[in-house]
Protein backbone atom coordinates (compact mmCIF):
# COMPACT_ATOMS: atom_id res chain seq x y z
CA UNK A 1 0.00 0.00 0.00
CA UNK A 2 3.07 2.12 0.73
CA UNK A 3 4.34 1.44 -2.37
CA UNK A 4 1.25 2.50 -4.34
CA UNK A 5 1.58 5.69 -2.50
CA UNK A 6 4.99 6.38 -3.32
CA UNK A 7 4.36 6.06 -7.10
CA UNK A 8 1.21 7.95 -7.10
CA UNK A 9 3.08 10.82 -5.17
CA UNK A 10 5.47 10.39 -7.69
CA UNK A 11 3.39 11.04 -10.69
CA UNK A 12 1.63 14.02 -8.80
CA UNK A 13 5.16 15.48 -8.46
CA UNK A 14 6.14 14.94 -12.33
CA UNK A 15 2.97 16.31 -13.47
CA UNK A 16 3.39 19.81 -10.91
CA UNK A 17 6.76 20.02 -12.47
CA UNK A 18 5.74 19.90 -15.69
CA UNK A 19 2.72 22.47 -15.27
CA UNK A 20 5.17 24.72 -13.73
CA UNK A 21 7.61 24.25 -16.59
CA UNK A 22 4.72 24.76 -19.23
CA UNK A 23 3.61 27.97 -17.29
CA UNK A 24 7.32 29.40 -17.06
CA UNK A 25 7.74 28.98 -21.00
CA UNK A 26 4.53 30.53 -21.75
CA UNK A 27 5.53 33.38 -19.26
CA UNK A 28 9.00 33.52 -21.43
CA UNK A 29 7.29 33.43 -24.36
CA UNK A 30 4.73 36.31 -23.05
CA UNK A 31 8.11 38.50 -22.34
CA UNK A 32 9.46 38.20 -25.35
CA UNK A 33 5.96 38.80 -27.33
CA UNK A 34 5.79 42.17 -24.91
CA UNK A 35 9.01 42.98 -26.36
CA UNK A 36 8.56 43.03 -29.99
CA UNK A 37 5.24 44.75 -29.40
CA UNK A 38 7.55 48.02 -27.51
CA UNK A 39 9.93 47.52 -30.40
CA UNK A 40 7.05 47.90 -32.59
CA UNK A 41 5.48 51.09 -31.12
CA UNK A 42 9.06 52.60 -31.31
CA UNK A 43 8.59 51.82 -35.34
CA UNK A 44 11.57 49.38 -34.63
CA UNK A 45 10.28 46.78 -37.42
CA UNK A 46 13.52 44.95 -37.88
CA UNK A 47 14.31 44.30 -34.61
CA UNK A 48 10.24 43.69 -33.79
CA UNK A 49 10.22 40.91 -36.68
CA UNK A 50 13.53 39.32 -35.24
CA UNK A 51 12.12 39.25 -31.88
CA UNK A 52 8.93 37.61 -33.26
CA UNK A 53 10.94 35.05 -35.25
CA UNK A 54 13.33 34.06 -32.16
CA UNK A 55 9.76 33.74 -30.19
CA UNK A 56 8.66 31.16 -32.64
CA UNK A 57 12.20 29.29 -32.55
CA UNK A 58 12.12 29.09 -28.97
CA UNK A 59 8.86 28.49 -27.87
CA UNK A 60 7.03 26.00 -31.15
CA UNK A 61 4.38 24.76 -28.55
CA UNK A 62 2.90 27.99 -27.37
CA UNK A 63 -0.06 28.16 -30.12
CA UNK A 64 -1.38 30.94 -28.16
CA UNK A 65 1.55 33.23 -28.02
CA UNK A 66 2.40 32.28 -31.46
CA UNK A 67 -1.25 33.29 -32.27
CA UNK A 68 -0.81 36.86 -30.82
CA UNK A 69 2.52 36.77 -32.63
CA UNK A 70 1.36 35.86 -35.87
CA UNK A 71 -1.14 39.07 -35.87
CA UNK A 72 1.75 41.10 -34.67
CA UNK A 73 4.10 40.63 -37.69
CA UNK A 74 1.60 41.40 -40.09
CA UNK A 75 0.79 44.69 -38.19
CA UNK A 76 4.97 44.85 -38.86
CA UNK A 77 4.99 44.17 -41.66
CA UNK A 78 1.98 46.37 -43.31
CA UNK A 79 3.55 49.11 -41.31
CA UNK A 80 6.60 48.21 -43.83
CA UNK A 81 5.02 48.02 -46.44
CA UNK A 82 2.93 51.65 -45.97
CA UNK A 83 6.51 52.94 -45.46
CA UNK A 84 8.35 51.66 -48.82
CA UNK A 85 4.81 52.99 -50.83
CA UNK A 86 5.52 56.29 -49.14
CA UNK A 87 9.17 56.26 -50.61
CA UNK A 88 8.37 55.15 -53.54
CA UNK A 89 5.61 57.60 -54.29
CA UNK A 90 8.15 60.37 -53.16
CA UNK A 91 10.90 59.41 -55.09
CA UNK A 92 9.23 58.48 -58.65
CA UNK A 93 7.96 62.21 -59.68
CA UNK A 94 11.91 63.27 -58.96
CA UNK A 95 13.37 60.82 -60.76
CA UNK A 96 10.61 60.99 -63.64
CA UNK A 97 11.30 64.63 -64.22
CA UNK A 98 15.20 63.80 -64.20
CA UNK A 99 14.12 61.08 -66.78
CA UNK A 100 12.23 63.29 -69.00
CA UNK A 101 15.94 66.20 -68.79
CA UNK A 102 18.42 63.38 -69.31
CA UNK A 103 15.94 62.25 -72.29
CA UNK A 104 15.78 65.73 -74.33
CA UNK A 105 18.81 64.56 -77.03
CA UNK A 106 17.10 61.08 -77.55
CA UNK A 107 14.47 59.99 -79.92
CA UNK A 108 11.89 57.36 -78.74
CA UNK A 109 11.23 54.09 -80.83
CA UNK A 110 8.86 51.21 -80.48
CA UNK A 111 7.66 48.80 -83.15
CA UNK A 112 3.76 48.39 -82.06
CA UNK A 113 3.65 45.30 -83.81
CA UNK A 114 6.71 43.44 -82.64
CA UNK A 115 8.03 45.10 -79.48
CA UNK A 116 5.69 45.38 -75.80
CA UNK A 117 8.39 47.89 -74.78
CA UNK A 118 10.35 50.92 -76.44
CA UNK A 119 13.52 52.25 -76.88
CA UNK A 120 15.17 55.56 -76.04
CA UNK A 121 17.96 56.33 -79.04
CA UNK A 122 20.41 59.30 -79.07
CA UNK A 123 19.07 61.71 -81.60
CA UNK A 124 22.27 61.86 -83.49
CA UNK A 125 22.86 57.45 -83.67
CA UNK A 126 19.57 57.09 -85.20
CA UNK A 127 20.05 54.68 -88.38
CA UNK A 128 18.96 57.08 -90.72
CA UNK A 129 21.62 59.79 -89.87
CA UNK A 130 24.86 57.10 -90.00
CA UNK A 131 24.26 55.65 -93.19
CA UNK A 132 27.82 54.43 -94.48
CA UNK A 133 29.97 54.82 -91.52
CA UNK A 134 31.43 51.97 -88.80
CA UNK A 135 30.46 53.18 -85.38
CA UNK A 136 29.13 52.22 -81.67
CA UNK A 137 25.58 53.01 -81.00
CA UNK A 138 24.03 52.91 -78.16
CA UNK A 139 20.22 53.01 -76.32
CA UNK A 140 18.05 51.76 -73.51
CA UNK A 141 14.70 50.37 -73.12
CA UNK A 142 12.00 52.15 -71.34
CA UNK A 143 12.91 49.80 -68.13
CA UNK A 144 16.47 50.95 -67.81
CA UNK A 145 18.42 48.28 -69.92
CA UNK A 146 20.98 49.34 -71.40
CA UNK A 147 22.33 47.93 -75.07
CA UNK A 148 25.20 49.10 -77.39
CA UNK A 149 25.73 47.88 -80.83
CA UNK A 150 28.43 47.55 -83.31
CA UNK A 151 28.05 48.70 -86.60
CA UNK A 152 30.36 47.91 -88.99
CA UNK A 153 30.55 49.47 -93.05
CA UNK A 154 32.95 48.44 -95.47
CA UNK A 155 33.73 46.84 -99.05
CA UNK A 156 34.47 43.54 -97.81
CA UNK A 157 33.07 41.41 -94.47
CA UNK A 158 34.96 40.99 -91.10
CA UNK A 159 32.82 38.75 -89.66
CA UNK A 160 32.94 40.56 -86.55
CA UNK A 161 31.24 39.26 -83.30
CA UNK A 162 32.44 41.19 -80.66
CA UNK A 163 34.44 44.20 -79.61
CA UNK A 164 37.56 45.38 -77.80
CA UNK A 165 38.15 49.08 -76.08
CA UNK A 166 41.56 49.93 -75.81
CA UNK A 167 43.11 53.30 -74.23
CA UNK A 168 46.77 55.02 -74.81
CA UNK A 169 48.06 53.12 -71.13
CA UNK A 170 46.94 49.67 -71.85
CA UNK A 171 43.67 49.23 -69.94
CA UNK A 172 40.90 47.21 -71.90
CA UNK A 173 37.40 45.99 -72.01
CA UNK A 174 35.47 43.55 -74.11
CA UNK A 175 32.00 42.56 -74.77
CA UNK A 176 30.31 39.39 -74.85
CA UNK A 177 31.16 37.01 -77.75
CA UNK A 178 27.44 36.91 -79.65
CA UNK A 179 27.74 34.62 -82.43
CA UNK A 180 25.94 35.40 -86.02
CA UNK A 181 22.21 34.34 -85.98
CA UNK A 182 20.76 36.82 -88.77
CA UNK A 183 19.20 38.69 -85.26
CA UNK A 184 21.19 40.43 -82.51
CA UNK A 185 24.08 39.85 -84.82
CA UNK A 186 23.09 40.13 -88.72
CA UNK A 187 24.70 41.30 -92.18
CA UNK A 188 23.41 42.35 -94.86
CA UNK A 189 24.79 43.29 -98.66
CA UNK A 190 23.91 46.32 -100.38
CA UNK A 191 25.55 47.96 -103.87
CA UNK A 192 28.89 46.08 -103.13
CA UNK A 193 29.46 47.21 -99.61
CA UNK A 194 28.59 45.09 -96.28
CA UNK A 195 26.95 46.05 -93.34
CA UNK A 196 27.35 44.47 -90.00
CA UNK A 197 25.45 45.07 -86.93
CA UNK A 198 25.74 43.42 -83.57
CA UNK A 199 23.78 43.94 -80.69
CA UNK A 200 25.24 43.47 -76.44
CA UNK A 201 22.37 43.49 -74.31
CA UNK A 202 22.60 44.56 -70.45
CA UNK A 203 25.46 42.40 -69.56
CA UNK A 204 26.56 41.39 -72.41
CA UNK A 205 27.66 44.97 -73.21
CA UNK A 206 27.50 46.87 -70.01
CA UNK A 207 31.72 46.26 -69.47
CA UNK A 208 32.44 47.83 -72.39
CA UNK A 209 30.06 51.06 -71.97
CA UNK A 210 31.35 51.54 -67.95
CA UNK A 211 34.58 51.87 -69.68
CA UNK A 212 33.80 54.14 -72.10
CA UNK A 213 32.05 56.26 -69.39
CA UNK A 214 35.40 55.91 -66.82
CA UNK A 215 37.97 56.87 -70.15
CA UNK A 216 35.43 59.71 -71.53
CA UNK A 217 38.80 62.00 -71.59
CA UNK A 218 40.89 59.37 -73.39
CA UNK A 219 41.25 58.48 -76.77
CA UNK A 220 39.45 55.34 -77.03
CA UNK A 221 40.23 52.34 -79.91
CA UNK A 222 37.93 49.93 -80.97
CA UNK A 223 38.26 46.36 -82.53
CA UNK A 224 36.32 44.38 -84.19
CA UNK A 225 36.80 40.84 -82.70
CA UNK A 226 35.87 37.24 -83.84
CA UNK A 227 36.20 37.36 -87.74
CA UNK A 228 38.93 39.66 -89.37
CA UNK A 229 40.90 42.60 -88.01
CA UNK A 230 38.86 45.91 -88.09
CA UNK A 231 39.85 49.22 -85.89
CA UNK A 232 38.37 52.53 -85.88
CA UNK A 233 38.83 55.33 -83.11
CA UNK A 234 35.62 56.39 -80.92
CA UNK A 235 34.27 59.51 -81.88
CA UNK A 236 33.88 61.93 -79.61
CA UNK A 237 29.84 62.40 -80.42
CA UNK A 238 29.33 58.66 -80.63
CA UNK A 239 31.21 58.83 -77.04
CA UNK A 240 29.11 61.52 -75.45
CA UNK A 241 26.05 60.04 -76.76
CA UNK A 242 27.16 56.88 -74.87
CA UNK A 243 27.98 58.29 -71.91
CA UNK A 244 24.18 60.51 -72.11
CA UNK A 245 22.99 56.83 -72.57
CA UNK A 246 24.60 55.48 -69.45
CA UNK A 247 22.71 58.13 -67.18
CA UNK A 248 20.02 57.70 -68.86
CA UNK A 249 19.61 53.82 -68.33
CA UNK A 250 20.57 54.29 -64.56
CA UNK A 251 17.62 56.67 -64.34
CA UNK A 252 15.06 54.77 -65.55
CA UNK A 253 16.52 51.66 -64.28
CA UNK A 254 15.74 52.79 -61.04
CA UNK A 255 12.51 54.37 -61.68
CA UNK A 256 11.47 51.03 -63.42
CA UNK A 257 13.02 49.08 -59.48
CA UNK A 258 10.59 51.82 -57.98
CA UNK A 259 7.93 50.78 -59.53
CA UNK A 260 7.99 47.44 -58.86
CA UNK A 261 8.21 48.00 -55.40
CA UNK A 262 5.34 50.61 -55.10
CA UNK A 263 3.09 48.09 -57.03
CA UNK A 264 4.08 44.90 -54.27
CA UNK A 265 3.89 46.78 -51.65
CA UNK A 266 0.08 48.05 -52.64
CA UNK A 267 -0.37 44.16 -52.94
CA UNK A 268 0.92 43.26 -49.95
CA UNK A 269 -0.84 46.12 -48.01
CA UNK A 270 -4.11 44.40 -49.07
CA UNK A 271 -2.86 41.23 -48.55
CA UNK A 272 -2.61 41.87 -44.87
CA UNK A 273 -5.18 44.12 -44.51
CA UNK A 274 -7.48 41.29 -45.41
CA UNK A 275 -5.75 39.28 -42.70
CA UNK A 276 -5.73 41.82 -40.26
CA UNK A 277 -9.43 42.78 -41.11
CA UNK A 278 -11.13 39.42 -41.47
Amino acid sequence: MRMRNFVVCGWAVLLCVALVGCSNREKEARRRLDNARVLYEKKEWIAAKNEIDSLRSLYPGEVNVLREALHLMRKVEWNEAERNLMYCDSLLPLRREEAQKAAEGFVFERDTLYEETGAYIPRRQTVERNTERSYLRSGVTETGELFLTSVYFGSRPVHHTGIKLRVPNGLFAETASIPYDNGVNYRFEDGGNTSEIVSYKGENGIDAVRFIYANANERIQVDYTGGKNHTIVLGEADKKDIIATYNLANILSEIHGLTVEREKAILKKAYLERKLNP
